[in-house]
């Protein structure tokens, strides 16, 4: 008996122990709070937003209270639902080839499914622009969103990147509730976000949490995916996609993109793209048709992580700085090339902010674009040198990279029958009904041949075919690679030019 009054007394001593460990860390960021909002411009006691009139006397203890922000921003985040089909290749055994020979023993018999998706958008304007991701709504055959009042409207792609997860949408209607931008940059870690969006289907939910740290990237070492994200803690789950990042004056900071998680769902961080980056691809969707993005033209990885694989290695190296980017290779005639960069440089600075990571110049160049000019300061030899250079597209000159349209194929095409299908055993194609002046002429592509993929993306529309162009022309590789059938059964491959 005596055994088991101890063992209670020890379970709520420690029960004890964690619940003043847990109000310690409690008041901490209840002081850390405080001293936040103590350095904000006061007016009688109470701060005040002029875009949302906020007022941040409101609170819980000394911490900011965020009711109004989440009220005012839940009405500006939409139900994002898109339909399409996943398609499924499988294989079949040809038993007359497989016993007699004369080929390969199997055929590929592609099928489809119908799937639904879920997903979350930002209204941005009262005419009817939504934000959204790229993943969310990519080969979506229709687009349905739903608003905070249960309204359903039908929706269209306005344009997308690809690279950095980002696709506007546009349903018609009008006076629709929007949220104000605020400036991602003047984030600061360590201040408190909200994630608002439809997690699990779940219709006008918000989350909150704190800025964990800026200029996050997914990118691979060297790639040209685009850096800059904002972590955060606030619970991001599937469904969340395209939500709005809002920070405690109720202003869009980011767009919710990704979860890192070893289960699936919210046991890690969310990754939300800035505003700094989601505007310049919107106004350069609006204007271009496409994202206007500036390249360095070098490869490299954080001094950090060159140190550190080069030590295990067992090799020591004195850069001079254990900041910055570490310069692996550099393109000839980019824009590293032409401020003299060479490998085995280290970058410390461009444009005068300071640089400790790759992700920070992915972050400064996604507000570029070709034909801007731009200044890195970099190490060679532990000796500081500054240049000032032209960035250029992934291209490799400084025009305007303008997505191309159909035309520029030369041909009119039409989706293939049931008939066709089962004739040639497919599940889907475009068939080329004619053959002008252009690409497709330049590239030997005849009249009855039936694109089935582009790209290795399958074709099954015009649409999908326009996409794949758009994609392709404003890519560093400006060429359709089309796989396709002519009518007698004969596969075809061709490589079609669509590049300026």
């Amino acid at each position: 008996m005596k055994r088991i009054q101890k063992i209670i007394l020890w379970a709520m001593g420690v029960a004890l122990l964690s619940a003043s460990v847990s109000a310690g860390v409690y008041s901490l960021m209840e002081r850390r709070s405080a001293r936040r909002m103590a350095s904000t411009e006061v007016d009688g006691g109470a701060f005040r937003n002029a875009a949302m009139g906020f007022d941040m006397s409101r609170s819980v203890g000394n911490a900011p209270d965020l009711v109004p922000a989440a009220e005012a921003s839940v009405h500006s985040v939409v139900h994002i639902k898109v339909e399409g089909e996943q398609q499924i290749d499988q294989s079949y055994m040809d038993p007359f080839e497989f016993f007699f020979g004369g080929g390969s023993g199997s055929f590929d018999r592609p099928s489809s499914r119908p799937v639904v998706g879920y997903g979350s958008g930002v209204i941005i304007s009262t005419d009817g622009y939504i934000i959204t991701n790229n993943h969310v709504i990519d080969n979506a055959n229709k687009i349905s969103v739903t608003l905070n009042d249960n309204r359903t409207l039908s929706a269209k792609l306005i344009g997308s990147d690809p690279a950095g997860d980002i696709a506007l949408i546009k349903v018609d209607a009008e006076d629709l509730p929007t949220i104000p931008f605020g400036n991602s940059d003047a984030l600061k870690v360590g201040e408190w976000v909200l994630a608002v969006g439809n997690p699990f289907n779940l219709t006008s939910t918000v989350t909150a949490g704190i800025v964990s740290a800026k200029a996050r990237s997914t990118a691979s070492e060297g790639g040209s995916k685009i850096g800059g994200f904002i972590q955060t803690d606030a619970a991001v789950n599937p469904g969340n996609s395209g939500g709005a990042l809002v920070n405690a004056a109720g202003e869009l900071v980011g767009i919710n993109a990704m979860l890192y998680s070893q289960t699936g769902s919210y046991s890690g961080y969310g990754f939300a793209i800035p505003t700094t980056i989601m505007n310049k691809v919107v106004a350069d969707i609006k204007q271009y048709g496409s994202v206007q993005r500036a390249v360095m033209g070098i490869k490299g990885s954080d001094v950090r992580i060159y140190l550190d694989i080069e030590k295990e290695k067992g090799k020591e190296h004195d850069l001079g700085t254990n900041d910055g980017i570490y310069v692996d290779s550099v393109e000839d005639g980019g824009a590293g090339s032409a401020v003299g960069l060479k490998s085995g440089d280290v970058i410390v600075a461009a444009d005068g902010r300071k640089l400790t990571k790759m992700a920070e110049l992915q972050e400064l160049l996604s507000g570029k674009k070709p034909g801007d000019k731009i200044t890195i300061t970099y190490l060679r030899n532990k000796k500081k040198t500054t240049a000032t250079a032209t960035l250029k597209n992934a291209q490799g000159n400084t025009k305007v990279m303008k997505s191309a349209d159909l035309d520029i194929l030369g041909g009119n095409f039409k989706e293939i029958t049931d008939d066709q299908k089962r004739q040639l055993n497919i599940s889907s194609g475009l068939e080329v009904i004619r053959v002008n002046n252009g690409a497709l002429k330049d590239a030997g592509v005849a009249k009855g041949f039936i694109i089935q993929k582009v790209n290795e993306q399958i074709i099954k529309s015009t649409e999908d075919l326009q996409k794949a162009v758009k994609e392709a022309s404003t890519s560093k590789d400006p060429v359709l690679y089309i796989q396709g059938i002519y009518p007698t059964g004969k596969k075809a491959y061709f490589a079609v030019v669509v590049g300026n």
